[in-house]
């Protein structure tokens, strides 16, 4: 009778430890899959960050070419200026021109 105990507790031990086994790899298998999750969370991270600083950089492009608009506007409007300027230089000599001959 004692052995049949002795052969059943060593059963119950061999199933408890066998228990203790599958928790851990249970332990570590949950682990490796927050690990996988969390490297999936910090790439999926890294890629929106990428896209934000393209889109960033469109934004730049985006004002260098309207500076590059607005530096083409001044330089057509002091076109305007020297050309109305010259106009009016060659108004006043005709007028001189005009006098002289007169």
């Amino acid at each position: 009778m004692d052995g049949i105990v002795k052969a059943i507790h060593s059963i119950f031990n061999r199933l408890k430890n066998s228990i203790h086994v599958i928790v851990n790899v249970n332990f570590i298998l949950k682990n490796s899959t927050n690990g996988i999750s969390n490297f999936i969370c910090g790439l999926n991270n890294a890629i929106n960050g990428m896209i934000g600083l393209n889109n960033s950089l469109y934004c730049i492009d985006n004002a260098i070419n309207n500076l590059q608009n607005s530096i083409n506007g001044i330089n057509n409007a002091l076109y305007c200026i020297y050309n109305a300027i010259n106009g009016l230089q060659n108004a006043i000599n005709s007028h001189i021109s005009s006098k002289n001959h007169s």
